[in-house]
């Protein structure tokens, strides 16, 4: 993400003092503007969009210098300032800072410390330009924080978020993995009444058996052996709240029955207890398993899923919504450069046209570590095509990796031929696959099949 130079206006009515400063502090991040008295600085702030503003207090003419902070915090609200003065008093200094000057500075000037306090502003002023080309770009997926993207796929799902976010619907997200159902769940609880209390994520998948009941409800002071004191579960910490049970299919029939109970009555019971507990909180679901199918196999509940899935939610995969690839890419990179204290670095039109071309099987979550991998381990400002790592080999990908993609690749290969033999009628093709219709629609979807 390319930021524009920093404008620097230098204001003082000593020629030598002016000249010293506009030398001592070129650089090729800043841009120097002069003035020697307050109406040529405001001049210029008349033609000039000025992002740092060095002035001395004593100033001939109208403006002194507290009049020209304020008519500068006025015109640039953002603006970083820095007061010089010789002649110092405390209700000046005051006055300056209460009008937001960056720093105060005696004269006679030492220029190192004004280098390091003006880099100190440049710094300052380029991250809020950052900031603002980044919520630029996320406007157009409705200035929802977390969700990135120019596609018509995601501008739609920023309006499922604000649609549901302020109910307290019982929302299910689907999609593969690594398609930001967190994030989105975050989104739904920050757009919320509820966004004051706490955003609790539960990994159901992660839960041991022996201890999820323990975990999700709390327990009483020598319940089980380890027990050793009352302990609140996740339903009672994230009261006020939102409960985020990611996984939720990978759950067993117990705790499936647990927590349909829960829902049902609305209130629950710490193991080893005998009090039962109203709650107040509001549950996401999330999985990236096909539920239908999971429901008509019979290692889903049911009811349990009606309960759940009030609102569902479908994030498709990155393959399906290319055009946010350029958008989270820059993202990615501006914020892992930042954070590994790196220069900030561009991807080339080369590069971009990889990232763009790749099917991303591990989704967002996939493309934002190699982002991180490209950030830490490129030199230079810019990214080539050349840097980033081959893609697997399809030689590689006729060997699965784990059980569940053998699956999915025959499932897909299975629903393609189904379809070219029904002529894509997806009534006949749902037929001949004995799955419902809309299981046919959500595979067709997962694995990007039109």
């Amino acid at each position: 993400m390319e930021v524009p130079p920093i404008n620097l206006l230098i204001v003082d009515d000593e020629p030598n003092i002016l000249a010293g400063l506009a030398s001592g502090l070129k650089s090729h991040s800043v841009t120097i503007f002069t003035a020697v008295d307050g109406e040529q600085a405001e001049q210029i702030a008349g033609e000039e969009v000025i992002h740092i503003l060095l002035t001395d207090m004593r100033l001939p003419g109208r403006l002194n210098g507290i009049d020209l902070i304020r008519l500068f915090r006025e015109k640039f609200p953002e603006i970083s300032v820095m007061a010089i003065t010789a002649f110092a008093t405390v209700e000046t200094a005051v006055e300056a800072m209460r009008l937001g000057a960056f720093d105060f500075i005696s004269k006679p000037i030492d220029l190192d410390l004004i280098r390091h306090q003006v880099g100190k502003a440049i710094t300052h002023q380029q991250l809020l330009m950052e900031n603002h080309q980044l919520r630029e770009q996320l406007s157009h997926a409705g200035s929802i924080s977390g969700l990135i993207g120019n596609s018509e796929t995601t501008r739609q799902i920023a309006r499922q978020i604000r649609q549901v976010a302020d109910t307290d619907a019982t929302v299910m997200i689907l999609g593969e993995s690594g398609t930001g159902k967190e994030v989105t769940a975050r989104a739904i609880h920050n757009l919320s009444h509820r966004k004051a209390h706490p955003f609790m994520p539960v990994n159901m998948g992660a839960l041991p058996e022996s201890l999820i009941e323990s975990e999700l409800f709390g327990h009483e002071k020598g319940a089980f052996t380890d027990a050793r004191k009352q302990k609140a579960g996740y339903f009672e910490t994230a009261q006020g709240g939102t409960l985020f049970l990611d996984e939720i299919t990978e759950t067993t029939p117990k705790t499936q029955i647990a927590l349909l109970r829960v829902l049902e009555q609305r209130e629950f019971r710490r193991v080893g207890g005998d009090r039962f507990i109203p709650f107040n909180t509001r549950i996401i679901s999330a999985s990236n398993r096909d539920v239908d199918e999971l429901v008509q196999k019979g290692t889903f509940r049911e009811d349990l899923y009606y309960r759940l899935n009030i609102v569902p939610l479908f994030l498709p995969p990155l393959r399906n919504r290319r055009e946010d690839i350029p958008v989270l890419a820059d993202h990615f990179m501006s914020h892992f450069c930042s954070r590994h204290g790196r220069p900030l670095k561009s991807l080339s039109n080369g590069a971009m046209d990889v990232l763009c071309s790749r099917m991303w099987p591990g989704n967002i979550r996939q493309l934002r570590n190699l982002m991180e991998r490209l950030a830490v381990t490129v030199h230079g400002d810019t990214v080539q095509m050349d840097d980033i790592p081959p893609e697997r080999s399809p030689q590689e990908d006729i060997v699965p990796s784990s059980l569940q993609e053998a699956v999915e690749a025959a499932e897909k290969t299975a629903i393609l031929n189904a379809l070219q033999e029904c002529m894509n009628h997806r009534e006949k093709t749902a037929e001949r696959l004995k799955i419902s219709i809309r299981t046919l629609h959500y595979k067709m979807s997962r694995y990007g099949l039109s």
